[in-house]
């Protein structure tokens, strides 16, 4: 492939570079769409990936790629030309086609995530990346047999000289990821939980699996992230290796156009489907673009890029739902149904809008064909390669963690890590309560505000006791409700003179046992919902007044209003001053 100015042309080269920062979004979405207790091992996982695949890809895989044809048009033959010749070797080609192979390997993480063994993922990283790719990438970018159709079906043939369509790598790179990564998440077997026999117990057996529980990610956040990285990356992916500034335009049209209607598709699709956009399925979505859009991104025009896009949008969607509920294959990321499913779709699609060959702008069905048997050979050699690899990696060394390991998670067990998120506190809080708590120069996870804001804070002289006082009842009034609702709540409990409150953001259910979403197209009983918890300790303010407040400002006559529980107190005490009991919850003058 060569690049604007030649192969050794400055966007070529940052096209590359662009494509080396690919591996910071993968590593994004996969850390954010699992769960936090395997964030370092997933890190690790990618940045050995590039790492790795950068000495095996010196020592072989180049050869393999970029080397002189031989055996047909099925290999190229390693030298030894990046060591004797180092001032004349195309350096260029070679990095380019290095972070192309270190991004054919990370795909695989994604679906194997949360249970591997980081030994068992290290191994196969190498092989990948030494023998797996280079070879079939040989075949279409090193000068193999399907970078002209004349070898094998003959310029006078019925298919002419029809060559096979991937400008940049939705058969070659990203559906050979996603064959690997399927059958890499069938041989290990779904994370522990994830199934359901018919007794309702955890299974690890696919065919024993009658339901399917959804394990959300742990953060949208940085998943969302990763992908707005890829797509900004994708444009070097994809236009890298254009032949002048007229065509890079083109590409990274078509690629923005596919990417926008497959983002669009998918959002459609699963709000009809599930009543609500779901949110990580749409960002899936836009990966499916994208992935879809890579083969043909230089060969269709806006319109087939529109139905290219239209389709893989849809397409995610279904074949994540199907290998997860009807097959049971746990792919934690999507990543067979983003790299697999729509490297496939992309490739042919080719067949279909190519302006120049396909189907729908010519007649013929040579293009088409052609690429029919390019992802068949390519299909082919990736199963074979990857069921033996897994295999063997099961039989040996062992491929999955223990159950120990994976329930407790892989960070703590593989790299000794207790948590990728140290010192941070995972419980929101209200907004009221946030702002407070900043002003006050304080961030508990519980925080006790006094109605006369963070002055009341300061120490005051002590308030001379009221004899009247001694005997009164302390009471305690716990309400739990709606974060909506907690704005009225404290203006409600101001008005009757209520002078402290304790708020905490909570989880939890009441007998209706919280509400029912789906994730990803599974549906997620959320039994535990996230709630306010109000506390008030009163004494000079009945307890009825509380009470009567609380639920005229909570009603609204839908299941959710809340509870309010009354508790009788033994005793205040007032840290600063020493007052005790009715005292101690006066005002200060």
């Amino acid at each position: 492939m060569e690049g604007i100015f030649g192969s050794s042309g400055v966007w070529f080269l940052i096209g590359a570079i662009l494509v080396w920062f690919m591996q910071a979004g993968f590593a994004m979405v996969e850390t954010g769409f699992t769960r936090a207790k395997n964030a370092g091992n997933i890190i690790m996982k990618n940045l050995l990936d590039f790492c790795l695949g950068t000495i095996v890809f010196i020592l072989l895989g180049a050869g393999l790629m970029m080397g002189e044809d031989a055996l047909f048009g099925l290999v190229g033959v390693p030298n030894l030309d990046l060591f004797t010749d180092f001032a004349n070797y195309d350096w260029s080609n070679f990095f380019f086609n290095l972070v192309f192979c270190a991004t054919t390997a990370t795909i695989v993480s994604g679906a194997m995530a949360e249970r591997t063994k980081f030994l068992s993922y290290c191994i196969y990283s190498l092989v990948i990346s030494a023998v797996v790719y280079p070879i079939e990438a040989h075949w279409a970018w090193g000068g193999g047999w399907l970078s002209t159709a004349e070898p094998l079906f003959g310029t006078s043939g019925y298919f002419g000289n029809v060559a096979y369509i991937d400008f940049a790598g939705s058969s070659l790179i990203h559906f050979v990821g996603g064959v690997s990564a399927l059958i890499g998440a069938i041989i290990l077997g779904p994370r522990w939980g994830k199934y359901l026999d018919a007794k309702g117990n955890p299974t690890l057996k696919r065919r024993d699996a009658k339901f399917v529980r959804a394990i959300p990610g742990h953060n949208l956040t940085i998943g969302a992230l990763g992908v707005f990285i890829l797509w900004f990356c994708w444009y070097g992916f994809n236009g890298a290796a254009a032949s002048d500034m007229t065509q890079l335009a083109q590409i990274l049209v078509t690629t923005t156009v596919a990417t926008a209607t497959s983002t669009i598709s998918t959002m459609i699709f699963t709000w009809i489907k599930n009543k609500k956009p779901d949110v990580s399925m749409t960002l899936n979505g836009s990966l499916a673009g994208l992935v879809a859009i890579t083969a043909g991104c230089a060969a269709v025009d806006i319109i087939g890029a529109f139905f290219i896009g239209a389709v893989a949008g849809v397409l995610v969607v279904v074949v994540v739902e199907v290998i997860d509920k009807k097959f049971h294959v746990d792919d934690p990321v999507g990543a067979v149904a983003v790299h697999g499913a729509n490297g496939l779709w992309g490739t042919i699609a080719c067949g279909l809008f190519s302006t120049s060959t396909g189907l729908f702008y010519t007649g013929s069905f040579a293009q088409l064909i052609v690429q029919l048997i390019g992802v068949i050979a390519i299909a082919a050699w990736t199963i074979v390669c990857m069921i033996g690899l897994f295999q063997f990696l099961k039989h040996t060394v062992g491929i999955r963690a223990g159950k120990t390991e994976e329930i407790e998670g892989l960070d703590k067990h593989e790299h000794g890590l207790p948590s990728a998120y140290a010192d941070f506190t995972p419980v929101p809080l209200a907004a009221e309560v946030i702002e407070a708590e900043e002003l006050c120069g304080v961030m508990p996870v519980a925080a006790t505000l006094p109605e006369g804001g963070c002055e009341t804070l300061a120490p005051s002289a002590a308030s001379s006791s009221a004899e009247t006082g001694r005997g009164a009842k302390l009471s305690k009034v716990v309400i739990l409700t709606r974060q909506s609702r907690f704005e009225a709540l404290k203006q409600a409990l101001n008005a009757i003179g209520v002078t402290g409150i304790t708020v905490t953001q909570v989880l939890g259910c009441g007998v209706q046992k919280g509400a029912s979403e789906y994730y990803r197209g599974v549906k997620v009983d959320m039994e535990l919902l996230p709630k306010v918890k109000v506390e008030v300790v009163v004494s000079k303010v009945p307890v009825s007044e509380v009470v009567a407040a609380a639920r005229k400002a909570l009603y609204t006559g839908r299941i959710g209003d809340g509870k309010i529980f009354v508790y009788e107190v033994e005793d205040v005490i007032r840290v600063r001053t020493g007052e005790i009991g009715y005292d101690a919850l006066q005002d200060e003058e």
